[in-house]
């Protein structure tokens, strides 16, 4: 039998779980690379907006219907909208969670092997290539899968732990650690000759370098830096007690993404222009420039050892809240054993995962629309499906859920009025969609 439903000990437990859930490869690895291939300054502006308009809207309501419902994301839809289409929301969050942890965990396993080399002083060096380091790891097939293989075991085993024991106590110990070490990064990377420049770029808008798909990308980048369209957050949510607020658990999520967002934009950007980089490196972007930056500082073997153990645990929080909404799916009726669940998805998504872990070596030349598997399978996720889920999000509150249930868990907890409530609620009606819409018909080239 399994194992009765269990709740966050505390609120800066599911804060912190949450910004686990976002804070990771979302902010720290992809963030500073799309932000690099789309125009810099003017792609960050964009993101800010889109999280602020719509991405913490959409964050609300994923706790809402987690703790409206008191159910993982499957069973919350089938609970709130009985013998519906609605229901297949959860299923395709499901199915959409699955394939992000399909090429999220081969990056995990970069960042392993990364985290193994520095911690062994076999990155930095006085004639070290960084960019021949990242491309031959990534080109390795047996390094490629092992990686996949102990990030997702790591998976695996702090998720049978369950919500408290596992979760929740990695969250709690690894980021506030996270933000100390980043904050060491950006007070060095600034302080490298030339860093202005990278300065500018970043925090500058220049308009004429945005084109349709950049915003397509930031509008995606505000939903996969915040873990919302998949209903992770449902799942999340559902373990969350009545007498919190959630209005103000969103922000505080939200306000620590930005706040990394920024921290990794300014470490990885000044350093990227002082040391002589592109930053349209793309994917390896962060594993090319972060040795780089370290290498320029005293103990910098040990800072990047440190600082890639902590990053390694960052990618793992944000990989546990999808593991979660797929181990928590299968565990609902109680007739399956946690262990037993996630041991058997790890092994699944393992096997998933293997196409785009070769994809940068034996399986390079296969491509869809000039993509690589891996780019292919993230730009599907992160700007369709994820999109998309937000967007069925955003209709079920405004067309299915109840208003009179929605109102009652928005409110408890805190001392917001109604006109608070409505505003989220007209957003979520009105402004989501709308905006969801006009991106996607604009990237197509209706507009």
């Amino acid at each position: 039998m399994g194992e009765q439903r269990e709740q966050w000990s505390s609120k800066i437990g599911f804060i912190l779980a949450s910004a686990g859930a976002a804070i990771g490869l979302g902010a720290i690895w992809k963030f500073p690379y799309v932000t690099g291939t789309n125009g810099g300054g003017a792609f960050f502006l964009l993101f800010i907006v889109f999280t602020l308009l719509i991405g913490l809207p959409m964050l609300i309501s994923e706790f809402v219907i987690g703790r409206g419902s008191k159910k993982e994301a499957v069973s919350a839809y089938q609970k709130l909208a009985p013998k519906s289409g609605w229901t297949w929301i959860g299923k395709f969050g499901l199915v959409g969670c699955f394939l992000l942890l399909s090429f999220y965990s081969v990056v995990g396993g970069w960042v392993l092997t990364y985290a193994i080399l520095a911690t062994s002083g076999q990155i930095i060096g006085p004639t070290a290539d960084y960019g021949a380091l990242f491309g031959s790891i990534t080109s390795t097939p047996w390094i490629g899968l092992v990686g996949l293989a102990i990030f997702l075991v790591i998976n695996v085993l702090v998720l049978s732990l369950g919500i408290r024991n596992g979760i929740e106590k990695a969250n709690k110990f690894l980021m506030p650690l996270l933000f100390v070490f980043f904050l060491i990064l950006v007070a060095r990377s600034l302080t490298l000759e030339g860093a202005s420049e990278g300065i500018r770029f970043f925090l500058q808008p220049d308009f004429s370098s945005i084109t349709s798909e950049g915003v397509l990308y930031a509008l995606g980048q505000s939903f996969f830096a915040l873990a919302v369209g998949f209903s992770c957050l449902v799942t999340y949510s559902s373990y969350l007690d009545k007498k919190e607020s959630i209005p103000t658990a969103a922000v505080s999520v939200v306000g620590m993404n930005l706040f990394v967002s920024l921290l990794a934009g300014l470490a990885i950007f000044p350093a990227i222009f002082a040391l002589g980089f592109e930053p349209t490196e793309g994917p390896g972007l962060l594993f090319i420039v972060l040795p780089a930056v370290f290498a320029e500082m005293v103990w910098g073997e040990l800072f990047l050892a440190l600082f890639l153990l902590l990053f390694l645990f960052a990618t793992l929080t944000s990989s546990f809240s999808l593991l979660e909404i797929i181990v928590s799916a299968f565990t609902e009726s109680k007739k399956r054993t946690r262990k037993r669940v996630a041991a058997y998805s790890g092994l699944v998504i393992f096997l998933a995962g293997i196409p785009a872990a070769l994809s940068f070596g034996v399986l390079s030349n296969v491509q869809f629309f000039n993509l690589s598997i891996f780019d292919a399978t993230d730009f599907l996720v992160s700007n369709i499906m994820l999109p998309l889920g937000c967007l069925l999000i955003s209709l079920f509150i405004s067309l299915r859920m109840e208003k009179r249930l929605m109102e009652q868990e928005f409110l408890s907890g805190n001392r917001l009025t109604n006109r608070f409530f409505t505003v989220w609620l007209f957003l979520m009606k009105y402004v989501v969609p709308l905006v969801i819409i006009v991106v996607f018909i604009n990237t197509l080239g209706v507009l």
